[in-house]
């Protein structure tokens, strides 16, 4: 029997340690190209998944707002309420809320501007106070809501349900304001356009009035054609 040279100890060859180096390089470069093919999928999908929510979150603030507009009108000199809608933009009067205001109502806009990073849905607001039709709101505290490759529009439909795509100097609010969604890019409409319902659309007295158009239309005359009629 043959005995091992004393001093001689088991251990791994130069060879071996030289393998197993080549292999690990081998294996890193291989995680690293895979994960340089795969971080950047996961980002454009965190991406996307982060536009969705900032769209849902910004659409379902535009929708909140529009459901509870006022039937308040601008000033005493005027009887329609402050309503003004188009297909980019629309002003109108709410209660106020939030955590830094006053009780009270404000103007609301909500309009499609552009700045540095293309366009988007801005909302604006002013703490409302009687002035003359023709009086300028200063609007300040912008906030974007829905910003490119997002678009939105609106639409107003009255107790008819015939959509309009502007609702201007008319003694009452709209039944329905639509909020449309649209990819910047290829214009397709979006499944997560929605419509808010107007809950008082209508003053109080003609809400209690047999004919509702009848009062409406009552009240968009002069009191000088009214006193006519009385007589």
């Amino acid at each position: 029997m043959r005995r091992a040279a004393p001093g001689r100890e088991a251990g791994f060859t130069l060879i071996e340690v030289l393998m197993a180096t080549l292999l690990m390089t081998v294996i890193l470069a291989a995680l690293a190209t895979v994960t340089a093919q795969w971080l950047p999928n996961w980002n454009r999908g965190m991406a996307r998944v982060q536009r969705a929510e900032k769209l849902a979150i910004g659409l379902e603030r535009a929708l909140a707002d529009l459901s509870v507009a006022e039937m308040i009108p601008i000033g005493a000199d005027s009887k329609r309420p402050l309503f003004e809608g188009s297909e980019l933009s629309v002003t109108f009067v709410r209660t106020a809320v939030g955590p830094n205001t006053r009780p009270g109502l404000e103007i609301i806009r909500l309009i499609e501007k552009a700045d540095d990073q293309g366009l988007a849905l801005v909302r604006e607001r002013a703490p409302f106070a009687p002035m003359a039709s023709d009086g300028q709101i200063r609007f300040a505290d912008q906030v974007v809501l829905i910003r490119a490759p997002f678009r939105v529009s609106f639409a107003y439909a009255g107790a008819d349900q015939v959509w309009q795509p502007n609702w201007r100097d008319k003694m009452e609010l709209p039944s329905m304001i639509r909020v449309t969604v649209r990819d910047g890019t290829t214009g397709q409409v979006l499944a997560v356009s929605g419509a808010a319902t107007v809950h008082i659309n209508a003053p109080a007295e003609c809400a209690r009035a047999k004919s509702a158009t009848a009062c409406l239309t009552a009240r968009s005359k002069p009191d000088a054609e009214k006193k006519e009629e009385q007589l």
